[in-house]
């Protein structure tokens, strides 16, 4: 089985994509994750460009890389207590074209790391929303990292036994999900 991590931070250290290399880890055997690294390169949408002839090979990468995937962990910052435009926009190439969107129907977990107190739980919830409204089959839990800063050591590893089996829960739900999906 294979999840698709994509991380809506572009930062270098981002506590995000820290966070979606901790899952990986948790994986049981038989799963691995694979890092989606081209967030950076998707053009803004532009419905007048929405063909493959048209958006390029970034785009092309998005939809490839999700297709190929059998499912999706989305780990987002909160930007002004929503998601960060460049995962909004990724979202909306990948739910196009809408009857047959790369996302429809495929198994879809959130989860988040901020600085704040909130661990970016708006974001979460805010992503959540638009993976169902593209027909994603969205995993129901919310993971925030909050003090996301405090929260990993100088290596990028989650500090906490508490935070690691709540992530290990949370990953294990979207595997769950997906062995459904892959046996119906």
């Amino acid at each position: 089985m294979r999840i698709l991590g994509i991380s809506g931070s572009l930062r270098r250290d981002s506590h995000n994509t820290a966070l979606l290399r901790a899952a990986a880890e948790l994986l049981p055997p038989g799963v691995e994750l694979e890092l989606f690294d081209g967030l950076r390169a998707i053009p803004p949408y532009d419905a007048d460009e929405d063909t493959p002839e048209l958006y390029g090979p970034a785009v092309q990468a998005l939809k490839d890389a999700i297709r190929e995937a059998d499912a999706v962990l989305i780990s987002t910052p909160e930007y002004n207590h929503s998601i960060p435009g460049v995962l909004k926009n990724a979202l909306d190439w990948a739910s196009r074209p809408v009857a047959d969107s790369v996302l429809r129907g495929k198994p879809a977990a959130v989860v988040g790391a901020s600085t704040g107190l909130f661990g970016a739980v708006w974001a979460q919830a805010e992503v959540r929303k638009v993976l169902g409204a593209i027909g994603a089959d969205v995993v129901d839990r919310e993971l925030p990292v909050m003090q996301a800063h405090a929260q990993f050591d100088e290596y990028g590893n989650l500090s906490e036994d508490d935070l690691r089996g709540q992530l290990a829960e949370h990953v294990a739900a979207l595997v769950a999900a997906t062995s459904k999906k892959v046996a119906a």
